[in-house]
């Protein structure tokens, strides 16, 4: 009997039958029938987007389902539809650590890059292993989602962590169960004659397709709520939440392309373990393609660049692989790349749209950058009406004017900046843009400092500047403070009731509930997450402190150096210049902050409030190789890298015994630049240093 033949039957079963006085002996079998028909619905609503029953059909076997379950417990089974519900909040993530790293796979840009990608893999095989014979290689859609790991035992779903690092991610088990594309167990039900291993990791993407991200967008603007940007954030967002409830009302999908770790063989090549994969239950995308030519596998990827919008989900480029798993093993791995994979990634997203004005925004420094306010105009799925101009001889350098049409890209698919105007389009209408000379929020003078780019209004009673400092203070990178982001900290300062940084703990029930659309729940939530940051690592408070040049890696410096901020407050210029990455600039500016009265009272108040002021076990010292060919090297990161995050690639140079420093000097060997690399590139390139891009970084790594 096919499957809507068997639905049709359940229904009308469902019709004639009392669930209340339903006998246990009839109620096993029935809860099988109705957990078959369930699954195979699930695949083909969310995996197969060909739905065989209407939604209301769909309703009453679920429901008929959950309530036979609940009337017997003991049919409650761990790979049942109905656990996908969600349970209670979560309170936070615990850590995962990966048995196998996820690793980060190699970039190419055009032809030319998979073609010296592939030859290297020739020559490497007839090296290594006398291989004469051009290897096949497979090509898989790159999904921009998110990368999850899920661990099986005995046909169980017992783990799914995210990918973090690389080497330890979150454990968001109770999120992962509740999306219908992925299977609790395995062999899933109807598939029982395929046998699964007794433990596997299966690794996959979690993403959210155009529609429904439509769809979650369109109900989040009719309750009021803030919407998300794209559907890579919106799944982002769906699967890092502390309820799983929340994950479970959102119609999340997911693609498996690898395996971890395993118990025995699955497979011997790429192409086959999708297969067993797909057989197992697992959605696999449907456009993934074996090629025994090279050429054939870079036209499916020019194809792709051109038509992936007709797909219903975001790709950003076709990951290409040596198919068979014996000629991976001989091809090994660069640093924590694979060289038998690589990630053909496809061109930045750009448009051409209008500039309508020039902006300026104060930062919590003091410095003023200018911003594009624009026509808005789609790119890549997202209206962008404002973007980056940098500072003013950005602007001044490419005669970049207002009413000018403009190229605007979203470099690495995400930060839109203004490229350059075409000037072939003006009309002589367009006008010129300068610098203000005066700060627009307190109308203080701006001040140019010497060999910076940046104007900076020096006032330390800029408003602006301040609304901007309790921002960053309260970031998820400085103090992570929820519920106080960039709207909060305007209020909260406009209303006098913030105005110092030592007021945030300060604040009481009270004090929040004049507030509007403040209750007693959400007033509390900011409460608790304020006391909770009092106990986060000192790098981050120093950082959170807004110390000009002060940034993450900066803070790691000096907290591993110096035990606590009284011990960087009463240290010297010559002292902390000592500090390997610091140099006289930072240095400098750390001690002009310690100096002012203010931050010394603000210093103490902080410590009374019982802000943690010391440095955390976590922060002491490693000790790292002498022997590495990069031992002791220092090395700056700018712009943004193709596959690394700063933080990945600074884990990385720090684990080979190299340094990582915030700011370019004689004492830097190394500038690792990736797009949008700006006044750091620069200055490298003026002090004659090394300048390297990522895949150049990974070699010398492997080195």
């Amino acid at each position: 009997m096919n499957i809507v033949d068997e639905s049709r039957g359940l229904l009308a079963h469902l019709q004639e039958v009392d669930l209340g006085k339903l006998h246990q002996e009839d109620a096993g079998g029935l809860v099988e029938r109705l957990r078959r028909a369930i699954d195979v619905h699930d695949r083909r609503y969310y995996e197969l987007d060909d739905p065989l029953i209407a939604d209301a059909e769909y309703d009453v076997l679920y429901e008929a389902l959950a309530d036979i379950e609940a009337r017997f417990p003991h049919l409650a089974s761990s790979d049942s539809p109905t656990r996908r519900v969600g349970g209670d909040p979560l309170t936070r993530f615990e850590k995962v650590r990966h048995p196998q790293p996820l690793l980060s796979l190699g970039n190419a840009f055009d032809e030319d890059d998979v073609r010296a990608w592939y030859d290297r893999c020739v020559r490497t095989l007839e090296k290594e292993a006398g291989i004469t014979a051009p290897p096949a290689v497979i090509a898989e859609l790159k999904i921009d989602g998110l990368a999850v790991a899920l661990t099986y035992v005995d046909g169980v779903l017992t783990t799914a962590a995210t990918r973090g690092n690389g080497f330890e991610g979150e454990n968001i088990t109770r999120n992962v169960e509740t999306i219908r594309a992925i299977p609790l167990g395995i062999p899933r039900t109807g598939s029982e004659s395929i046998e699964a291993p007794r433990r596997i990791e299966t690794r996959g993407e979690i993403f959210l397709r155009k529609r429904d991200f439509q769809k979650l967008n369109d109900g989040l603007a009719e309750r009021g709520e803030k919407v998300f940007a794209n559907p890579r954030n919106a799944a982002a967002g769906s699967l890092r939440q502390l309820d799983p409830r929340v994950t479970a009302s959102r119609p999340l999908s997911f693609f498996a392309y690898a395996v971890g770790p395993v118990d025995g063989d699955v497979a011997e090549s790429q192409s086959e373990l999708l297969s067993k994969l797909g057989e197992l239950g697992f959605p696999i995308d449907p456009h993934v393609s074996r090629f025994e030519s090279i050429d054939e596998a870079i036209a499916f990827c020019t194809e792709w660049a051109v038509k992936r919008d007709e797909l219903d989900y975001e790709i950003d480029g076709v990951v290409l692989k040596i198919d068979d798993f014996g000629l991976q093993e001989v091809l090994g791995y660069v640093s924590n790349a694979p060289r038998w994979a690589v990630a053909f990634k496809f061109p930045a997203r750009e448009a051409t749209t209008r500039l309508l004005d020039i902006v300026v925004n104060v930062g919590r420094t003091g410095a003023i950058k200018p911003e594009a306010v624009l026509e808005p105009v789609n790119i890549g799925g997202v209206t962008v009406s404002q973007a980056t101009l940098h500072n003013e001889d950005y602007i001044v350098s490419r005669d970049i004017r207002i009413g000018d049409a403009v190229l605007v890209k979203r470099a690495g698919d995400v930060i839109p900046q203004v490229v350059k105007p075409i000037p072939e389009s003006r009309t002589g209408a367009e006008e010129e843009w300068r610098m203000p000379t005066h700060c627009p929020a307190c109308g203080t003078e701006l001040e140019r400092l010497a060999d910076e780019a940046d104007y900076y209004c020096v006032s330390i009673d800029c408003p602006a500047q301040f609304i901007r400092l309790v921002e960053h203070y309260a970031s998820r990178g400085a103090m992570d403070i929820e519920g106080l982001g960039s709207k909060m900290a305007i209020l909260l300062v406009e209303q006098d009731i913030v105005a110092h940084l030592s007021d945030i703990y300060r604040l009481t029930a009270d004090d929040l509930l004049t507030l509007e659309g403040f209750g007693p729940r959400r007033a509390q939530n900011l409460l608790d997450g304020i006391k909770r940051s009092k106990d986060r690592p000192l790098s981050r408070l120093l950082f959170g402190l807004g110390i000009r040049h002060v940034g993450k890696t900066t803070a790691e410096l000096l907290v591993a150096r110096f035990a606590s901020l009284d011990e960087i407050g009463r240290a010297d210029i010559e002292t902390l210049a000592d500090v390997e990455g610091i140099g006289p600039v930072i240095a400098e500016s750390v001690v002009d902050w310690f100096r002012k009265d203010d931050n010394r009272r603000l210093v103490r108040e902080l410590e009374e409030l019982g802000v943690n002021v010391d440095r955390t076990p976590e922060e002491e010292p490693v000790t790292v190789a002498d022997d590495s060919p990069i031992a002791g090297k220092v090395f700056v990161l700018t712009g943004t890298l193709p596959t690394l995050s700063r933080t990945e690639a600074s884990n990385l140079i720090k684990q080979a015994g190299g340094k990582t420093s915030s700011s370019v000097s004689s004492n830097t060997d190394f500038v690792i630049a990736g797009a949008s690399a700006g006044s750091k590139l620069e200055k490298a390139e003026a002090l004659g240093i090394s300048v390297l891009d990522e895949s150049e970084l990974l070699r010398l790594l492997n080195a």
